[in-house]
């Protein structure tokens, strides 16, 4: 999710007393904060392992994460995975919404979202509409490398903390700003969704059926996630030209640029040719047979055939090869017009046999083929577990968490997770005495006043 408006603290907030939802006034010992090891010794999962800090190639790199859900916030996690520091900087109150997005766990301050997302971070409280917490944030800012935000344009400038106020802080800062929209242009100010995103970008049109409505391209915040990833490319870029220069910039990015960026050649067709690239289903208008097709054991495989050469492997394993003949199917050009028939052709042969049974065949005739996996064939597959794609993680002696790997893997720095998402203010005293020399008398009255 990608909304604006919900980046912001609800202006209720500072009517209400605050839930207890912060550490103590005194340091947690360091074992507090070390996953826990009693995991279930049956586990098919990876299990996150200690990592040389030191030598992961982001250690050293402080980055605070001011944002609020995925969009700009899975950029900070992303870059947590190979070493940077992550500061997750929430409001005392109503911390960030993702905490209650998504499914409920027994933690009150986070569902199965968080603690998958909000992994690799620490949290401190700081109230960024009272000028206190604003400078609070800026000493924090002048000892750290990047800032993470994701508000509608103009918020962080209506703060006191604008480019001008964060740059006089510290020059070299690199500033990731991810909106629906972007920082410029007519609908900069417009709410954004993923969902929106999906839609004004252009992905949302091609996806379903022909002359059917538009479907949701996957119920999941793709344009966060993919925004996200820019962003991170954007930062590692402009790290790289601070070290050149030692200065600083900005990095825009609004999320249906991330998936308007995605979409091939439609735009150089349309730009060339006037082409309008439609809805095809499960098809694809370059190729055929080329889509999804249902076993008999009622399971689906995707196979894709987008050359003579993979056809007549097909046509091999469905022990048809007159199929790929050059008087019937076996140039490109006649499986395209004759698109019907060969689809059918391949939906009865795959219909008559499970799902094991069309992949060995495929397989074994070097013809793509894959299972179209539900997350419950995900958990099942060896090649899942053998990647290290799914890990198996529990701290506090909390239940075990199955969450998503960390990708890429680097043969000689490979990334790590040392947390999931932290509960609300877990790192505050330790940022506030340790980063900012803050005494502990200083802190009680920050509190007492509710800026932290």
């Amino acid at each position: 999710m990608t909304d604006q408006d919900a980046h912001q603290p609800s202006e209720d907030a500072n009517d209400t007393e605050p839930t207890p939802q912060h550490e103590n006034d005194h340091p947690q010992s360091p074992e507090a904060h070390e996953p826990h090891e009693s995991l279930p010794s049956e586990s098919r999962f990876m299990r996150p392992h200690p990592a040389d800090q030191e030598k992961l190639p982001l250690h050293g790199i402080r980055v605070i994460d001011v944002g609020t859900f995925l969009a700009g916030p899975f950029a900070a996690t992303l870059l947590g995975e190979f070493g940077a520091e992550v500061i997750k900087v929430e409001h005392p109150i109503a911390g960030d919404p993702m905490r209650t997005f998504g499914t409920p766990t027994r933690r009150h301050d986070a569902t199965l979202a968080w603690l998958s997302e909000g992994r690799n971070k620490k949290s401190v409280t700081i109230d960024l509409r009272q000028e206190e917490g604003v400078q609070l944030f800026l000493r924090l800012i002048a000892k750290s490398d990047v800032l993470v935000e994701n508000f509608r344009p103009g918020t962080m400038e209506s703060w006191g903390l604008g480019w001008d106020e964060l740059s006089a802080a510290n020059p070299g800062l690199v500033m990731l700003r991810v909106t629906g929209y972007g920082q410029t242009g007519p609908y900069r100010n417009r709410s954004g969704f993923a969902h929106i995103a999906h839609a004004f970008g252009g992905l949302s049109y091609l996806a379903g059926f022909p002359g059917e409505t538009p479907v949701v391209p996957g119920t999941l915040p793709l344009a966060d996630y993919v925004s996200s990833i820019y962003g991170a490319i954007g930062i590692m870029l402009a790290l790289r030209y601070r070290e050149q220069t030692g200065e600083g910039q900005i990095i825009d990015i609004g999320t249906y640029e991330a998936i308007f960026r995605l979409l091939d050649e439609i735009a150089a067709a349309y730009g060339l040719f006037g082409k309008i690239r439609e809805r095809e289903g499960a098809g694809s208008f370059v190729a055929v047979p080329h889509g999804h097709f249902r076993t008999s054991d009622n399971r689906w495989v995707a196979i894709a055939c987008t050359t003579d050469k993979m056809f007549e492997r097909l046509s091999e394993a469905m022990e048809r090869p007159e199929l790929a003949s050059s008087s019937l199917y076996g140039e490109q050009r006649k499986r395209l017009a004759a698109r019907d028939i060969v689809n059918q052709t391949v939906i009865e042969w795959v219909g008559s046999l499970t799902r094991d049974e069309v992949l060995h065949r495929c397989l074994e005739k070097e013809v793509p083929i894959g299972k179209v996996n539900s997350i419950a064939d995900i958990f099942e597959d060896e090649h899942f577990q053998a990647r290290g794609n799914l890990v198996e993680f529990a701290e506090n002696g909390s239940e075990a968490v199955v969450i998503p790997g960390v990708i890429p893997t680097l043969s000689e720095t490979p990334g790590r997770i040392t947390n999931l998402g932290p509960t609300m203010g877990n790192a505050t005293y330790e940022v506030m005495r340790e980063i900012l020399d803050i005494t502990a008398d200083e802190i009680k009255q920050l509190r007492k006043h509710k800026i932290i």
